[in-house]
């Protein structure tokens, strides 16, 4: 089947209930990235020095080198500026994305992150570009991640987060079965659920624009006030959007060698101060918010339309413009994907279809509907979706009079226009659907026509929202 993989709906325009704890009207998650030590350096057996993430923008890697300037800021990181921020936000759920190696040289910092009660999730073994490495060579340094953190902080790391990730990453980590969530996403403001094989993976998105990482790349921030604008901003719209109803999750990203320097940790000072000043704040690990997640909307699987096979999509699916099954044929061959997994998604495929049809071809689906409350009605030979719409509106009991009204008005359309009169019944009333049958039946055939399929595809439209809900 022609299948696009990646979903470009997600939650959609109606996202689910949020009850943070507390009826809290958002959760703000904030991540320490530890990475110092285990970023690419010949002394880590790596072909060339570090060149991301640090004051030096724009550096590039020194194949068979040590870059002296570049550890020595990575060192701040670690020497300095994660005991600033632990200071800092030692009070606060905080989550750490610990690259393992760079753990294993910081045993002072782990002890004070346990001391804490900070979440310490796995950044990997290596802060190194994953991209290019074979399933396999991944999928041992995924191993070797959990044994060594595991080995490290007394604990199997719940969370996982590659960063400088490969198109394999989150498939691989969901295959463990090890790790609560998965934060290789910056696809949403929400958890949400992944499907691989007979894994079930929770996606905890994570945030590269709300992240101290800007500080470090071009076109970025420079000074502390824009990080501080910036974090109030983002966090003013998602606390009003949780007042309205709709809670959100606003994730914070810092790194030792960067927020932990001295103006730009005054700046986050700032931050969180103005966000400790709100009522109805939940400060969380992303352990928690998985947790409650996973508690609160548990993964429930179905039969999606986008990976039903030939026969079952059409079953499903082709009844609904009347007896046109090969408009559902012809959609099952397009390029599907889990956006097409709705009411509305099938709709828009089934209606690609019928658009791009020949005359010939939309007049015979025209000619398929039946007369409104016609010899077909009175015989009871409409299908089940004709008979439920006719009685929605009253069709179904009418008096002698409106009966014999409507008959002659169906004998004298098709008359003119060579098809039945169609117009979607459960957007009407009895008299509504009246008025617009006297009002259109002296329109020329060819407007008469356009607006019979516009009222087919809202026919269709109705069918589907009523088959797979909202």
């Amino acid at each position: 089947m022609n299948r696009y993989p990646r979903d470009m709906t997600g939650h959609g325009q109606t996202p689910p209930a949020v009850n943070w704890p507390g009826n809290a009207k958002i959760a703000i998650q904030i991540v320490l990235n530890y990475e110092e030590g285990g970023e690419n350096n010949i002394l880590h057996g790596d072909p060339a020095s570090e060149a991301f993430l640090s004051e030096i923008t724009g550096a590039q890697p020194w194949p068979g080198q040590r870059h002296w300037n570049m550890e020595s800021i990575y060192e701040y990181g670690s020497r300095a500026g994660f005991w600033r921020i632990h200071r800092l936000l030692g009070d606060l759920p905080l989550t750490v994305y610990g690259v393992t190696t760079a753990l294993a040289r910081a045993p002072e910092q782990v002890a004070a992150m346990k001391a804490a009660g900070w979440e310490i999730a796995s950044h990997g073994l290596k802060w190194i570009e994953h991209k290019d490495m074979s399933e396999g060579e991944e999928a041992a340094q995924m191993a070797e991640a959990i044994r060594l953190h595991t080995e490290i902080t007394g604990e199997a790391p719940r969370g996982w987060y590659t960063g400088r990730c490969s198109n394999n990453t989150v498939r691989l980590a969901a295959e463990t079965g090890q790790f609560a969530y998965v934060a290789d996403s910056y696809a949403d403001d929400l958890p949400y659920w992944m499907e691989f094989g007979e894994r079930d993976q929770l996606i905890v998105p994570y945030t590269m624009d709300c992240n101290d990482m800007r500080f470090a790349i071009q076109a970025g921030f420079t000074t502390g006030d824009q990080f501080e604008s910036y974090l109030k901003d983002s966090f003013d719209m998602l606390y009003a959007e949780g007042a309205a109803g709709a809670p959100k999750m606003f994730s914070i990203g810092l790194h030792c060698r960067l927020a932990g320097r001295p103006g730009r940790a005054q700046a986050l000072k700032r931050a969180i101060e103005y966000f400790q000043s709100h009522e109805g704040v939940w400060f969380a690990t992303r352990l928690q918010i998985a947790e409650h997640w996973a508690k609160t909307h548990p993964h429930v699987r179905s039969t999606r339309p986008s990976q039903m096979d030939r026969e079952t999509f059409v079953a499903e699916f082709g009844g609904i413009f009347e007896h046109s099954p090969w408009i559902a044929e012809g959609a099952h061959v397009l390029e599907l994907g889990p956006h097409h997994d709705s009411a509305d998604g099938v709709h828009n495929a089934l209606a690609r279809i019928f658009r791009s049809a020949s005359q010939e071809q939309r007049h015979g689906v025209l000619i398929a509907h039946p007369d409104l409350a016609g010899k077909l009605a009175a015989a009871r030979q409409l299908t089940a979706e004709s008979t439920s719409e006719q009685a929605s509106a009253g069709l179904d009991a009418l008096t002698d009079e409106e009966r014999a009204t409507f008959q002659s008005l169906n004998s004298a359309y098709v008359e003119k226009h060579g098809f039945p009169f169609i117009i979607a019944v459960r957007d009407h009333t009895k008299a509504s659907i009246m008025e617009a049958f006297k009002r259109r039946i002296d329109n020329p055939t060819p407007i008469e026509f356009e607006e019979a399929c516009k009222q087919v595809e809202r026919i269709a439209q109705l069918r589907l929202l009523e088959k797979l809900g909202a």
